[in-house]
């Protein structure tokens, strides 16, 4: 079922990362880590000390440089483990070094609290010290958090919980990516081929609804197979948000989560109560590609075959990566040129599929080697040009924040990552657009585009209204179980689909295998990143320099702001739901102009 794949160890070196700009070899790594962990012992020397300005200058300088080291440990061990799941070298490395990591929380836990229990005049001569002044920002942040900081005893309680709390997650990876084999597929031309999370995506893009079924009912029984398991496990990651929430005294896990981004929840509020109103949009989107197919009915294993089926697409890396170059030109040449030599000859990316390779992809951050990329690129399918743009997008974040801003300014939050990535998705398909060759290719792309609006504005606030509710039954100590979410997640696909669409029972096992449902909202930033960027690729295409500017700006502002100041600067409100609006406005007006030249 597997056959067609490569095992890692036949991964041609030009489609692998080039891991050895972090360690050279998995030796330096284990004796690094040894080192680390020596090194990191020191932090009990701070304890008492830290009102004193020179020793918190001191423990700031040692804390950078701790945590510089860990993060090539841990990014190396990381990624290492996401080439092949079931080897169990890497897990066991990336294991050790989340061990160490928790270990180090737990020593520096009496950091936050000690500098908390300091008089509030003490905290404001620390800010205004001149010595401090590189660490303002810092501190001002670990001030923010007083009235949700423990006592001593009780952060370390918190950071010794680092191990345990990450195994739903760690578990679900594997039983989800390792363990979970689907029966095979027989294609439109009667081959027999594996089905994967990869190939799943080119299944339900098949030009045959028998094929588009057959995957469907085959990978979703799978998951029915496992239910309670994998309700099991998203339920221990649920509880985990909510006892965190609780600890820390906000009053729910969404709280907490904003307070983390530094922003309010009308944030979240506005996408969902805005989208919501919008869903007849929706509707009428899947009332049009039902008319368009031909079809009695329309179901979810028919929402991602384009409409237009005879227009085929089969693009190299390297052509993709030429497609991307002319999208983003208007960023300039810096910014091309990077990206360009990053993924064709410094081997930013691991291009390909293999045999236990984590499904998906993503982009890595580094301040001090390559913002890595994961792919599991399909040369015909549309999506992985796309995806190779949004995982560009995010590298380009890191690159450009990680030669503008200190180590400790450099990390921006999530809430700001999924911009620059769907900028990115916005500027290729406006590019393609404008290039298309005659109606029926224009037609072919605004579907794509339409789709993706779909998946990511729409489903993804979906997303976060399951993750909503499930997380209010965990904060209110009601049961969780495979029937509960089931239950739910019904109950909001009838919502976001619609009374004229068709909802198989097996879509009900959907929320069993979302990995992101592991991260504690973090899928609403999807939506209200594409939000954003339709309002910044409105303003860079139609602007000038300064507009570009303005955005490079954002790339480069790393962490230095909150985060609603920088995107503020670069042109765009996000707690108002105005740019929300404007890219619900674009899909209708997509929608529009599909059924204008399908007609």
């Amino acid at each position: 079922m597997t056959a067609d794949l490569k095992s890692r160890a036949e991964v041609a070196l030009g489609d692998s990362w080039d891991l050895t700009r972090i360690y050279p070899n998995d030796d330096e790594w284990r004796n690094d880590f040894e080192a680390w962990k020596q090194k990191a012992k020191r932090v009990e020397s701070f304890r008492g000390k830290l009102s004193d300005v020179e020793n918190l200058v001191e423990y700031f300088e040692f804390d950078e440089e701790i945590n510089r080291q860990g993060d090539r440990l841990g990014v190396y061990a990381f990624l290492k483990s996401t080439e092949d799941l079931a080897a169990t070298t890497y897990q066991e490395l990336k294991s050790a070094f989340t061990l160490a990591a928790g270990k180090i929380a737990e020593a520096e836990s009496f950091v936050r609290p000690e500098l908390l229990s300091l008089s509030d005049a003490t905290l404001k001569a620390l800010l205004e010290d001149e010595r401090l002044a590189p660490w303002k920002l810092v501190l001002e942040r670990i001030i923010r958090f007083k009235p949700h900081t423990l006592s001593e005893s009780e952060e370390r309680l918190v950071a010794s919980l680092t191990g345990i709390v990450d195994v739903p997650s760690k578990a679900f990876r594997l039983l989800s990516d390792a363990e979970t084999v689907f029966q095979p597929v027989e294609d439109e031309h009667g081959e027999t081929k594996p089905l994967t999370h990869e190939t799943f995506q080119l299944f339900l893009q098949s030009p045959s609804r028998e094929v588009r079924k057959s995957a469907f009912d085959h990978f979703y029984a799978e998951y029915e197979s496992k239910q309670n398991t994998f309700a099991a496990l998203l339920e221990g990651s649920i509880r985990k948000d909510a006892f965190y929430a609780k600890s820390r005294g906000f009053k729910n896990s969404l709280a907490a989560a904003m307070f983390a981004e530094e922003a309010p929840e009308t944030v979240y509020s506005n996408l969902t109560t805005t989208v919501r109103a919008a869903l007849p949009s929706l509707y009428r989107y899947y009332e049009l590609r039902r008319k368009l197919m031909g079809l009695d009915e329309i179901h979810f294993y028919d929402v991602y075959v384009p409409i237009l089926t005879d227009v085929k697409v089969n693009n190299s890396w390297d052509d993709a990566v030429a497609l991307i170059r002319e999208a983003l030109a208007p960023l300039g040449q810096e910014y091309v040129s990077t990206l360009t030599k990053g993924l064709l000859e410094d081997r930013w990316a691991d291009k390909y599929e293999n045999l236990n390779k984590e499904s998906g992809a993503f982009s890595c951050p580094g301040y001090d080697f390559p913002p890595y990329i994961l792919m599991n690129y399909k040369p015909t399918a549309i999506e992985s040009v796309f995806t190779l743009a949004h995982e560009g997008g995010h590298s380009m974040h890191s690159w450009y924040s990680a030669r503008t801003q200190p180590y400790r300014y450099y990390d921006y939050v999530i809430f700001l990552a999924e911009i620059a990535s769907t900028f990115n998705e916005q500027l290729l398909a406006r590019y393609l657009l404008r290039t298309a060759q005659d109606d029926r290719m224009r037609a072919w792309i605004i579907n794509r585009e339409l789709d993706s609006f779909r998946a990511t504005l729409f489903r993804q606030t979906m997303f976060a209204e399951f993750e909503y509710r499930t997380h209010e039954l965990a904060e209110d100590d009601q049961p969780l179980s495979a029937a509960t979410f089931r239950a739910i997640y019904r109950d909001i696909l009838n919502e976001y689909f619609g009374p004229d669409f068709t909802i198989d029972q097996s879509l009900e096992f959907e929320c069993l295998r979302i990995p992101h449902f592991y991260r504690g909202y973090y899928v609403y930033k999807y939506a209200t990143g594409l939000s954003a960027a339709v309002s910044l690729a409105d303003r860079v295409l139609s602007g000038g320099e300064r507009e570009r500017e303005d955005y490079l700006g954002f790339l480069k502002a790393g962490c230095s702001a909150p985060p609603l100041d920088i995107l503020r600067a670069a042109g765009v409100d996000m707690e108002r739901p105005e740019p929300i609006e404007i890219a619900l406005a674009r899909f209708n007006s997509l929608v529009d102009e599909l059924e204008r030249l399908l007609a």
